[in-house]
């Protein structure tokens, strides 16, 4: 081998694949801990290996310092010492040291969403783990046992209903925990373009010339640890995704953590600018897969207990069998037994579990995907108001944003093109045909229409 470099890749290798000494490291673990290593220098029997921070290195060599010096003799014939350095050469500050500003929810945040019956209702121990998130779990875990000295920022990623904001909200409850002087907000990116956009409308009807904007950028920017929800509704909203360019730079040069989710990982939202695409790659992407039968069985069982209602192994595998993709199912199915339980006597019985499932998957069917909410997301998009989609104006603008509305409503409703035409002002339903033929068109000749059309469709049926 010409350098230590291309040995420390046979190192890996033989520690991702084979028993190191009498142990094989989880491919977790290794994730996390062993392919950050950066090899420096083989002088001697000392293998120098660096990491990004102080905490990486304490946690490697805490851990798993025997591991790396066992490996490296298997490779090398000879025992070697594992020296490992840090990049930021910050030493640890005692937390109680660390001078930081009350915590803080989102503005009108309600406590119950965090807590729940005197204890925590969202954390990490209630949080179940399987192999579909066990990597996004334990990314979320190191987060929030040092934030800023790990993954910075932390982008989770996968459909709905998989636990992305159950994560967020078990690192803001361990953060506060552990450190209560913590300045910590959770948002959601509809909600901070909200805010935004009051902002500004209050800086145009304000006569006193009161700047409502430094207020809002002040909230964000003084925050210890930001975890923004549904980063995917930044799409399409270009002043939104201005000041979050901005805010997102001020806090990642003071040291803040930052965790982002999404229902797509950066590089599908092809809508977006390419700055904040990279913004979101800067740090670590961690992706949630639908559980698989074992993870979803202790769901079930986990739910189950909480409300104190008693269920079969053969009810617990019935429902297990039948919804795989959504822990959110899952769990309403729990709900809807023990409802029935609690109002009509029913027991937790197969026939109790069908009428359940029948239930939730029937709630959970296109029919939320409202007129009401398509409109008002074509109209955030292109920037006019819902009032005009609705009414017989015909600027240009005004008639694209009504034509794609017609369009969206006809491919995610069981709306009729009539009932769809009479939402828009009584329409005629050859309008809402030629409106439909037109966007058709538009999408074939302007692929960066297309793209916001799809992702218009992806945040309504997220929603």
């Amino acid at each position: 081998m010409d350098s230590f470099s291309d040995l420390w890749k046979v190192v890996l290798d033989h520690i991702e694949n084979e028993y190191v000494g009498n142990k094989r490291i989880s491919s977790i673990a290794f994730r996390l801990w062993i392919e950050i290593l950066e090899p420096v220098s083989l002088e001697g029997n000392v293998a120098t290996l660096s990491v990004k921070t102080v905490f990486q290195k304490k946690t490697i060599e805490e851990n798993y310092t025997n591991h790396l010096q066992t490996a490296l003799y298997e490779i090398l014939g000879f025992d070697v010492t594992v020296n490992i350095i840090s990049e930021d050469g910050l030493t640890d500050v005692p937390e109680k040291n660390r001078p930081l500003p009350p915590a803080q929810l989102k503005a009108g945040e309600d406590n119950e969403d965090f807590i729940e019956n005197g204890g925590f209702k969202y954390t990490f121990s209630s949080f179940i783990v399987g192999p579909s998130n066990q990597f996004a779990h334990a990314a979320c875990v190191s987060v929030a046992t040092n934030p800023s000295q790990t993954y910075n920022p932390l982008f989770l990623y996968g459909d709905s209903g998989l636990g992305k904001t159950h994560l967020l909200y078990s690192i803001f409850n361990e953060i506060k925990r552990r450190r209560p002087n913590t300045r910590i907000i959770y948002t959601s990116a509809e909600q901070f373009g909200s805010e935004l956009i009051e902002a500004l409308q209050k800086n145009k009807q304000d006569h006193s010339f009161t700047d409502h904007i430094a207020p809002f950028k002040e909230k964000y920017r003084s925050a210890d640890v930001l975890l923004m929800d549904d980063v995917q509704f930044l799409i399409g909203k270009p002043q939104t995704e201005e000041e979050f360019f901005h805010t997102f730079n001020a806090l990642y040069q003071a040291g803040k953590q930052i965790v982002f989710t999404s229902d797509r990982p950066p590089k599908d939202m092809v809508s977006l600018t390419e700055r904040v695409r990279n913004r979101f790659e800067m740090g670590l992407l961690a992706d949630i897969q639908p559980p698989d039968f074992e993870t979803r069985v202790a769901i079930i069982n986990r739910k189950a207990e909480a409300l104190g209602l008693e269920i079969s192994g053969e009810v617990t595998e019935f429902i297990a069998n039948r919804l795989k993709s959504n822990i959110r199912q899952l769990e309403g199915v729990v709900k809807k037994m023990n409802a029935y339980y609690m109002f009509e006597g029913q027991s937790a019985s197969l026939l109790t579990a069908q009428n359940s499932i029948r239930d939730v998957l029937n709630s959970d069917q296109p029919v939320s995907v409202t007129v009401d909410k398509i409109i008002s997301e074509v109209a955030k998009t292109f920037n006019v108001s819902v009032e005009d989609i609705r009414s017989k104006k015909r600027t240009s603008e005004v008639s694209e944003a009504r034509q794609i509305a017609m369009y969206i409503m006809r491919e995610t409703t069981q709306l009729s093109q009539k009932a769809i035409g009479s939402e828009f002002n009584g329409k005629d339903h050859t309008t809402v045909i030629y409106a439909i033929s037109t966007v058709k068109k538009l999408m074939k000749e302007d692929h960066h229409k297309k793209r916001l059309i799809s992702d218009i469709i992806k945040n309504i049926r997220g929603k």
